[in-house]
């Protein structure tokens, strides 16, 4: 990963942070190498990633990485207090988004809460030329699909779930949604 891609994702941890209580259980979905969890030190209680780029399972004290896709491979019956999706929406075949979203509510406990970031459409031109002066790695841009952020809202309604914070950072270029489960 090089710098600008550590970077783009440090912003995208710091906005999740804020939203992130003392004591949380969170699950990352799309954990890559456990960043995040690294970043939540001393405010989680523990961590549970997924990310199909793994080749294998990481375990720490602090938290566990797993490869594949969710829900697949977690653990059943568990819920937690934040499921995080950073980066990650855009990635998801739309005949497949709500089908996630329902997911989410179940591994949710109830009051908690799912924090995701999403790009604009025309970071994805952005990111080629970046890609193509070897400025970033463009961490499976193949798999984009055009994702309109203002989706977002009606994949994670109600009577599922309730909108917290809805905003734009990076010039405008990403987006941060906070849902709330409605218990």
């Amino acid at each position: 990963m090089k710098a600008l891609d550590r970077y783009l994702q440090n912003v995208r941890i710091n906005k999740a942070k804020k939203f992130i209580k003392q004591g949380d259980t969170v699950l990352d979905i799309g954990s890559v190498d456990g960043v995040m969890f690294e970043a939540l030190r001393g405010t989680i209680s523990k961590g549970f990633g997924i990310d199909p780029t793994l080749t294998q399972q990481v375990e720490t004290p602090l938290y566990t990485l797993i490869p594949g896709y969710f829900p697949e491979v977690s653990p059943m019956g568990v819920q937690y207090d934040v499921i995080t999706l950073l980066a990650v929406l855009e990635h998801i075949p739309s005949q497949l988004q709500k089908e996630l979203a329902n997911n989410c509510f179940n591994y949710l406990k109830p009051g908690g809460r799912v924090i995701i970031t999403v790009p604009s459409p025309q970071v994805d031109t952005i990111l080629a030329v970046l890609t193509t002066l070897k400025l970033i790695d463009g961490m499976s841009l193949e798999e984009h699909y055009g994702y309109d952020p203002a989706q977002t809202i009606y994949l994670f309604t109600a009577p599922q779930f309730k909108l917290v914070c809805k905003q734009r950072f990076q010039l405008g270029l990403n987006n941060l949604f906070v849902f709330e489960k409605i218990s």
